[in-house]
């Protein structure tokens, strides 16, 4: 199954991208970048950021801005694909 082998990826990397208060528009455009030069990128969700949304109603906004897959959110942290 194509998902659990991209969450085994997932598991070792770093985040590269931070979503703070100024939310996942200024973020859209570095993830974008991230995702064309790889193939996973992990995001994390700040507690600035999330006020009252939760964190997988942000990751799947950022995924639909970004045009990207959402491989999975743990805690405040999502992959994408």
């Amino acid at each position: 199954m194509v998902d659990n082998e991209l969450r085994k990826e997932a598991h070792d990397l770093d985040v590269t991208v931070w979503v703070g208060k100024s939310g996942i528009d200024a973020v859209t455009e570095e993830l974008r970048d991230q995702l064309d030069d790889r193939k996973l990128v992990k995001v994390k969700f700040l507690r600035a950021a999330r006020g009252g949304t939760s964190t997988d109603e942000l990751a799947d906004e950022l995924a639909e801005a970004v045009n990207a897959t959402l491989v999975e959110t743990r805690g405040n942290t999502a992959v994408y694909h």
